[in-house]
């Protein structure tokens, strides 16, 4: 059964019969179009926990989206599903990889901070002082890049990097 009909959320609803308007208004190429509902459906399951569905849309999606930008966000939603899943290191690479496409994104930058400080805490649990220092020195600067971007966005994230002095300077 098609996303569409599944889906039972009024606002989803909106957004999808939104969504189908403009890309029929707008011009765009048969391809995009396809990546595009691949990446509606793959959101949709990804709000609904279907992860599997979420990803087999997103990967669809990402062999019909050729705009980087695009592509950037498809590749950080595949990055959320691996990290809900525990899969943190393959959940790096990806928002890596929407980084390379998009170094706008403070939300992937967070999220890789969010992985590195997880690791920390793990590595400071097991007495591994100099991992749990790397870690929370790699969470530090992810932070801070995501802070740049969006400073109103990671109170939470600001004020641990001003309690452990762990503040850094971008250039």
């Amino acid at each position: 059964m098609p996303r569409l009909q599944k889906n039972d959320n009024f606002i989803d609803k909106t957004f999808t019969i939104l969504a189908d308007i403009v890309l029929k208004v707008l011009p765009t190429s048969k391809e995009e179009k396809e990546a595009f509902y691949y990446y509606r459906d793959g959101m949709s399951a990804q709000s609904e926990g279907e992860y599997a569905e979420a990803l087999e849309n997103y990967y669809e999606a990402l062999q019909l989206e050729e705009d980087p930008y695009d592509r950037s966000y498809i590749l950080y939603n595949i990055g959320l599903i691996y990290a809900s899943n525990g899969e943190h290191i393959k959940a790096l690479e990806y928002y890596h990889q929407a980084l390379e496409l998009n170094n706008n994104l403070p939300q992937a930058l967070n999220n890789i901070a969010v992985v590195y400080h997880y690791q920390g805490l793990k590595a400071t649990k097991s007495k591994n002082l100099q991992t749990s220092k790397e870690m929370f020195t790699k969470a530090a600067k992810y932070w801070e890049q995501a802070i740049v971007l969006a400073p109103n966005n990671y109170i939470e994230a600001q004020n641990w990097l001003k309690t452990t002095g762990r503040k850094y300077s971008i250039s």
